[in-house]
């Protein structure tokens, strides 16, 4: 755990630095070292599940009634090695650009601190998804190739609440299912450590994301919140549909083809999604993001 310190008071205080400030003294107090945290010593248990079957992508199709506790089991271990797969993939596009927000800020205000101490956080979590994945006996899944150039582009053309409520998306949509896992005997205990690690650290970042949108979107004008609102969309279109890759299910050793099918009509899947992003659907909708040209793109996502 990490220990508090001291810090010289700022010269003066604005909202944003009072709530760095009271983040920066969470993140002393209850902060976790993956690499001592998570035991990786011990040997991968194949009679766990990887995530909790009612998240996977197949319960309740007649595919998944065909399978053995067996297959069922290797499809959750590979599906949750995809989605920290996922996890990384946008953890990298996100240290870009709270970096380029910073750049050239003062350094000693709390704000600017608290940025660097979120970006200290996801290197971290990037680490224990990777050493995860690769326990899991996963290969390293990755989106398709023009998710990883749309990707780029945002990352590089995406600023204030753009950048904010698109990291707001994605550790939202990651929030709901990993509680749901680290309280599951059923999923295999290291990842329930490295569930509940990401989903403790990640509320500190949701709140920030959260505030750093709402203070961005003050002093926006009508035609930059019609256009940020349709970005976060598509980004956030691309990144749940990019969080199981197809790859999962042969590597499962199951048929792709059919697997494939019967997800994407997959009922049950798409209510879970809908219910882990109420909360989110509500966020945007006060903050005025939730436009009829955005909708499109939540609702082919199957988040609203």
């Amino acid at each position: 755990m990490a220990t508090s310190i001291s810090r010289p008071e700022s010269k003066s205080r604005t909202p944003e630095d009072g709530i760095a400030r009271r983040l920066l003294d969470s993140a002393a107090q209850l902060s976790y070292d993956p690499l001592t945290e998570v035991d990786w010593e011990t040997p991968l248990d194949e009679d766990f599940h990887g995530a909790s079957p009612e998240w996977s992508t197949l319960y309740g199709t007649p595919y998944w009634e065909e399978l053995s506790e067996a297959q069922r089991k290797a499809l959750t271990r590979q599906e949750a090695a995809s989605v920290a797969s996922t996890g990384i993939w946008f953890e990298m596009i996100l240290q870009q650009m709270v970096l380029r927000d910073i750049y050239a800020k003062d350094p000693t205000d709390d704000t600017f601190q608290w940025a660097l101490t979120e970006i200290a956080d996801e290197c971290r979590h990037s680490i224990m998804f990777a050493r995860g994945a690769k326990k899991l006996q996963a290969p390293a899944y990755r989106p398709h190739r023009v998710a990883v150039e749309l990707g780029r582009v945002f990352k590089t053309v995406a600023f204030g609440e753009a950048a904010y409520a698109a990291i707001l998306v994605a550790e939202e949509v990651l929030d709901v299912m990993q509680r749901d896992w680290m309280r599951d005997e059923r999923v295999v205990p290291f990842v329930r450590t490295i569930n509940n690690i990401h989903v403790v650290e990640e509320s500190r970042h949701m709140k920030f994301a959260r505030e750093e949108t709402r203070r961005h979107l003050a002093r926006a004008g009508r035609v930059r919140r019609q256009v940020h609102a349709l970005l976060i969309a598509v980004a956030s279109y691309v990144i749940v549909t990019s969080m199981v890759s197809r790859k999962v299910y042969a590597n499962a050793g199951l048929d792709e083809e059919r697997a494939v099918r019967e997800a994407k009509a997959n009922e049950h899947h798409k209510s879970m999604m809908r219910s882990s992003c109420s909360g989110l659907m509500e966020f945007l909708t006060s903050v005025g993001l939730l436009t009829r040209p955005a909708l499109y793109f939540y609702k082919r996502a199957d988040l609203i």
